[in-house]
C-alpha cells in the first residue's frame, strides 16, 4: 500500500513539475533570460496560466536544456528531504515554488553560461577578423530599425552580396549567432540590427562588429521601464554613432523629436540628417502622394531629386526608405537600381502590411507597437477611402514597457482611435481602463445626449484576440478596413 502511494506521488509530482516548468521556462525566455526582468513579471503575474494558448513560440535552446536539467536537480533535492520524513504536502510545495527554483538554477548555471557566451563571442571576433573588406552597417532606433534593415538589404542587394541579421536577432548573442552561422567569405556588406533595453547594449554590439556606417531611425519612449528615462534611451541609441570611426558615415532621422532634441551628436565624422522638413535636414522626402498601389514620393538632396514608387503605406515607411536610400547612394547604388528595388519592396510582416480578405481591407501593424507608429497607422486608416457602408475598425491591446508613461500613452491611443475610426475593439484587460478613458473623453464630447449608448456602439472590450476576431464577423460590414495595432505576447496577457 505504501509503495503504491509513493509511486502515485512520484508520477503526479513529475507530471506537475513538467507542466509548471514548461510554462515558467517560456516566461523566463520571453523576459530575455534575465532573472531581474522575470521576477518583475512574476510580481505582476503570480498565478500561472498553464493551459493558455501561447502567442510567442518557445524555443528549447541548449541554454533552456541546461536550465531544465539544473532546475530539476534542485527541485528533486528540495523534495527528497521532507518526502523521506513523510511530510508529503511539504514536498508538493516545491512545485508551487517552481519560478524561484528556476531562478536559483539560473544563478547556479551563470558561470557556465558566461563562459559559453564568451567563447561564442571570441569565435565571432575571429571570424570577423578573418573577413577583410567587409562593410558593416549598424541599424538602431526605438522603432523602424527592422523595416530599415530589410529595405537596406533589398536595395543594396542590387550591387553587393549582403548579409543581414535575421528576424529579431538584434542582441549581442543574436549578432554572434548570425556571424558564426551565416557569414560567408563572399559577403561584402553586413547589415546588423542593434536592439537595446539598457544603457551600453548598443556599444557592446558595436565593440564586436565595428560598424563604419550607422543609422538611427528614431528615438522614443520604448522600453522606458528598463531605461528609466528618455535621456538614457537617446544616449544608448547614439552609442552607434559614437562608435563610428572618424571617416565613418552616420545617418539620423531628424524628423524624430527624440533625435532632433538630442544635444550629444558628435561633430567629428560625417553626419547626414534626413526627414520631411526642408529646413532641418540634408536629405528630405517630398511630394508624398497616396495611390491605389501604395505611395509615390521624391528624395531630394544636394545632387538633385529621385522619384520613387512604393507599395508601402505611411510616413514612417517613407522616412525608413529615405534613410535606406541615403546609405545606398553613399555606397554607390545607381538611381535606376534604387527605383527598381524600392518599387519591389513589400511591407515587413506585421508592420503596417496591407492585404485583402474578400471585401475587407486589413492593415496589420501587430508587431512592436509604439505611440508614434500607432498614430501613423491610425492616420492611414482615417485617410482610407471606403465604399458606402464600410467601417474603420481598430483592434488593439495598447502599449507595453512604457513605465510611468504607460497609462497616459494608452489613454492617448484611445482618444486618437476614437477620432480616427468608427469602432474600437480593446483586447484583454492589461491597458483596458486607460484606452477606454481616452476613447470616452472623445466620444462624450462628440455625443449628443446618450454618452453611454454611443460608447457601447463604438467601443467593444474583449478578453482575447479570438473574441475580437469573432466580433469582427458581425461588426465588419462589406468594404470595411480593419487595423490590428499591436499584439501583446504572453508576458503581458
Amino acid at each position: 500500500m505504501m509503495t503504491a502511494l509513493i509511486v502515485t506521488f512520484i508520477v503526479i509530482w513529475i507530471a506537475a513539475w513538467v507542466l509548471y516548468l514548461r510554462f515558467y521556462l517560456q516566461m523566463f525566455q520571453q523576459n530575455s533570460n534575465r532573472r531581474d526582468r522575470f521576477l518583475l513579471w512574476l510580481k505582476d503575474n503570480p498565478y500561472p496560466r498553464l493551459f493558455g494558448k501561447s502567442k510567442v513560440k518557445f524555443v528549447f535552446t541548449p541554454r533552456m536544456m541546461r536550465l531544465t536539467f539544473t532546475a530539476t536537480l534542485v527541485a528533486v533535492a528540495l523534495t527528497l528531504a521532507p518526502f523521506f520524513f513523510g511530510v508529503f504536502w511539504l514536498s508538493a510545495l516545491v512545485i508551487l515554488l517552481c519560478p524561484f527554483v528556476l531562478c536559483m538554477a539560473d544563478w547556479l548555471n551563470s558561470p557556465v553560461e558566461k563562459a559559453i557566451n564568451n567563447w561564442y563571442i571570441k569565435d565571432a571576433r575571429r571570424i570577423l577578423a578573418a573577413h577583410t573588406g567587409l562593410t558593416v552597417i549598424g541599424v538602431t532606433g526605438s522603432f523602424g530599425k527592422t523595416s530599415t534593415k530589410n529595405y537596406l538589404y533589398r536595395i543594396l542587394s542590387e550591387k553587393y552580396n549582403v548579409l543581414m541579421t535575421p528576424g529579431n536577432y538584434n542582441t549581442t548573442l543574436g549578432v554572434v549567432r548570425t556571424i558564426r552561422e551565416k557569414l560567408e567569405p563572399f559577403h561584402q556588406v553586413f547589415i546588423c540590427e542593434m536592439g537595446a533595453k539598457e544603457v551600453g547594449d548598443i556599444k557592446e554590439i558595436c565593440d564586436l562588429v565595428h560598424p563604419t556606417i550607422g543609422i538611427v531611425t528614431a528615438v522614443g519612449e520604448m522600453h522606458l521601464e528598463t531605461f528609466g528615462s528618455l535621456e538614457n534611451i537617446q544616449k544608448t541609441k547614439f552609442e552607434l554613432i559614437d562608435s563610428l570611426p572618424a571617416d565613418g558615415f552616420g545617418v539620423i532621422n531628424s524628423e524624430s523629436p527624440g533625435i532632433a532634441s538630442y544635444g550629444g551628436i558628435r561633430q567629428d565624422c560625417k553626419i547626414v540628417r534626413f526627414g520631411i522638413d526642408a529646413h532641418r535636414v540634408d536629405v528630405r522626402a517630398a511630394a508624398i502622394e497616396y495611390t491605389i498601389g501604395g505611395m509615390e514620393f521624391d528624395v531630394i538632396d544636394a545632387a538633385g531629386s529621385l522619384h520613387l514608387k512604393t507599395q508601402l503605406l505611411g510616413e514612417a515607411n517613407i522616412l525608413d526608405l529615405t534613410g535606406a536610400v541615403v546609405i545606398a547612394k553613399h555606397l554607390g547604388i545607381p538611381d535606376r537600381s534604387i527605383e527598381l528595388a524600392v518599387s519591389k519592396i513589400q511591407a515587413v510582416e506585421h508592420r503596417l502590411s496591407l492585404s485583402r480578405r474578400g471585401s475587407l481591407t486589413i492593415l496589420d501593424d501587430a508587431y512592436n507597437s509604439n505611440p508614434t507608429g500607432a498614430a501613423m497607422a491610425l492616420g492611414v486608416l482615417a485617410s482610407m477611402k471606403l465604399p458606402e457602408g464600410g467601417r474603420r475598425i481598430c483592434v488593439t491591446p495598447g502599449f507595453v514597457e512604457l513605465g510611468s508613461r504607460q497609462f497616459d500613452a494608452c489613454r492617448g491611443l484611445g482618444a486618437l482611435a476614437a477620432r480616427s475610426c468608427d469602432i474600437l475593439i480593446i483586447v484583454n484587460k492589461y491597458n483596458r481602463d486607460a484606452i477606454l478613458a481616452g476613447a470616452k473623453s472623445v466620444i462624450s464630447s462628440e455625443a449628443e445626449g446618450e454618452v453611454e449608448k454611443s460608447l457601447a456602439d463604438r467601443v467593444l472590450c474583449v478578453d482575447t484576440l479570438a473574441e475580437a476576431v469573432a466580433a469582427l464577423g458581425v461588426l465588419a460590414t462589406p468594404g470595411s478596413a480593419i487595423l490590428y495595432e499591436n499584439d501583446l505576447p504572453d508576458t503581458f496577457v
